[in-house]
């Protein structure tokens, strides 16, 4: 008897969206405290067109194994079709949604009809939210939670040895998001206000009526107006684009702040203890209990995820194309029918 197939996303080679091909290939098995999830919707990410691209400028000591062809993806939404023997926690039939394997694999298989997931990576599905808003709450919302609310790990991080303390957010703490219409971004804001902090939205102009929506207390349009320039006295940045300019927010901060870079940054560590400021990182993993905790603010409504567009999974080089055009609104989501 021949194994069943599905549809994945498959890369046989690395490169731009092109190299997405649309395959068919063998149903997984779930291994011992794994499920199988049919998949109803899969988030896309940046570690996706990372991988995508073979990881261009990952030390080769920080690149994780790459095998082709590979199944992309790590954020889905769906419902349990089967579970290993030793799986209590879960059944088939009911709904989960998770950031699988991640770090620790970046060909967790989330491109696909189905996929494999531990259940330590899973969270119930709210009846109330549906595939699409939940498939964008994995990856996105874990990033903001464990650098703002709780790390929830031992993990050692690739980008500092210290461990990342989040910084106590309340009443008292100013919080600006650069980035703040993104995915991370976007979910952080909600958190901060959460916690009761004020937020400084950045963004360009056109998201300051959606970021008022969600919480914001002012919002920078950085493209008419240099933050780093129009605010000071600051306790946390919260840095959702990283890169060389990630520095210039060290002078918006007070004496005992800190800058949280989401992606690679340098920074002069003489500057940052001149000034008296923190930078910290973290590694987002995946993490079912937080994920859990996240699934109760969306289903309460405390959270929203915003979904800047779909695509069905076949169409995964033209939500690749659109990540690349930048500007997003919340997330992207591929969906299967």
């Amino acid at each position: 008897m021949s194994p069943r197939t599905m549809k994945a996303i498959r890369l046989h080679e690395f490169g731009g969206p092109e190299v997405l091909r649309y395959d068919d290939v063998p149903v997984p098995e779930p291994g011992p405290g794994e499920v199988l999830v049919r998949v109803h919707a899969i988030g896309v990410n940046p570690p996706d067109w990372y991988v995508r691209e073979g990881m261009p400028g990952v030390p080769p000591g920080m690149l994780p194994p790459l095998t082709l062809p590979l199944i992309p993806g790590t954020d889905v939404s769906g419902v349990v079709e089967a579970v290993a023997d030793d799986v209590e926690e879960f059944a088939a039939g009911d709904e989960v949604l998770g950031l699988v394997r991640f770090p620790g694999d970046l060909q967790s298989g989330a491109y696909a009809e189905y996929v494999t997931a531990p259940v330590t990576d899973l969270a119930r599905k709210p009846a109330g939210v549906d595939h699409v808003t939940a498939a964008g709450l994995p990856m996105a919302g874990l990033t903001a939670w464990q650098f703002l609310i709780e790390l929830g790990h031992d993990h050692p991080s690739p980008f500092q040895e210290a461990r990342h303390q989040p910084m106590p957010l309340g009443a008292d703490t100013t919080v600006l998001v650069n980035g703040a219409a993104g995915g991370v971004g976007h979910l952080a804001l909600q958190l901060a206000k959460w916690r009761g902090a004020k937020v400084i939205a950045v963004a360009s102009g056109g998201h300051e009526p959606f970021l008022r929506e969600l919480g914001a207390d002012e919002v920078i349009d950085y493209t008419k107006v240099r933050p780093e320039e129009s605010v000071h006295d600051l306790d946390l940045v919260l840095d959702t684009v990283g890169g060389p300019g990630s520095r210039r927010f060290l002078r918006t901060l007070k004496r005992g702040g800190a800058l949280y870079p989401v992606y690679l940054a340098e920074f002069d560590d003489e500057e940052t203890e001149r000034l008296g400021v923190t930078v910290t990182a973290t590694q987002v993993r995946s993490d079912g209990a937080q994920l859990a905790e996240l699934t109760r603010l969306l289903d309460a409504g405390t959270l929203r995820v915003a979904i800047d567009s779909t695509y069905p999974l076949e169409k995964a080089a033209a939500a690749h194309e659109r990540a690349a055009r930048g500007h997003l609104r919340g997330k992207i989501v591929l969906t299967v029918d």
